[in-house]
């Protein structure tokens, strides 16, 4: 029984107690998130919803380890690192979060292979393994035939391809992604989707922001965000542990 209850355990890759994110300056102190206790569970895709402002991205961007919480506690596959130096959380991040943007964030000066590539320099990869790495990326990803083009020679659908291959080169145990159709046509939104339920499928954890509820409906549990807080959780469908 204690073996069971210790790989369910093991499971959670995420944990979070009464988070806060607040910003403040001089004149004005806005509350972000405001007490926020989650667990995600290793395998788990989970959307998260609310209105514009109500703190989704922030949310993302603290459970991704690019920004610190206020006060409260974070928990990344059992270990506190709310408290984590900017290079502790780095070192963190690169080995084990990929992010996908609204915006793609790709580097204009670089070619579709060199953005890839890059996050493969951060871990300090062989040339051998970067070039193994990122042609299976492009490959998945259906964007091999452009890999000496640049960003701007791409359309929107392509420019996500390449970050979501981006996202993944590195195999990564967990996608964030902010709304990652937000800037995309239907046709090319959907196809987005379906490369998210293939690395899903593929066993990566996905947390991803959306506005759209149709997308939403891809995750498992849908978590609704409001002023900050945490106002509702629906589950979609079973999560098997």
């Amino acid at each position: 029984m204690e073996s069971n209850v210790q790989k369910i355990k093991e499971r959670v890759m995420i944990k979070t107690k009464d988070l806060k994110k607040i910003y403040q300056t001089e004149e004005v102190e806005t509350t972000a998130l405001n007490n926020i206790n989650l667990d995600i569970k290793e395998g788990e895709y989970v959307a998260i919803m609310g209105p514009s402002g109500c703190g989704k991205s922030t949310l993302l961007n603290v459970l991704g380890m690019i920004d610190q919480p206020s006060s409260g506690e974070y928990y990344f596959f059992g270990e506190e690192i709310a408290r984590y130096s900017e290079r502790q959380r780095a070192n963190l991040r690169k080995s084990n979060i990929g992010f996908v943007f609204q915006s793609f964030n790709l580097i204009d000066e670089l070619t579709v292979y060199e953005n890839v590539e890059l996050p493969l320099l951060y871990l300090g990869l062989s040339s051998a393994e970067r070039k193994k790495r990122v042609s299976e990326a492009l490959e998945q990803m259906e964007i091999m035939a452009r890999k000496s083009h640049f960003p701007q020679q791409l359309s929107g659908g392509q420019q996500q391809r390449v970050a979501v291959a981006r996202a993944v080169v590195a195999h990564p145990k967990l996608i964030l992604a902010d709304e990652p159709t937000g800037n995309l046509d239907s046709s090319h939104g959907e196809e987005v989707m379906k490369l998210m339920d293939d690395l899903h499928e593929k066993g990566t954890t996905i947390i991803m922001v959306t506005h759209s509820p149709a997308y939403a409906e891809y995750s498992h549990r849908i978590i609704h965000l409001f002023d900050g807080h945490v106002v509702s959780e629906n589950i979609q469908k079973e999560f098997k542990i």
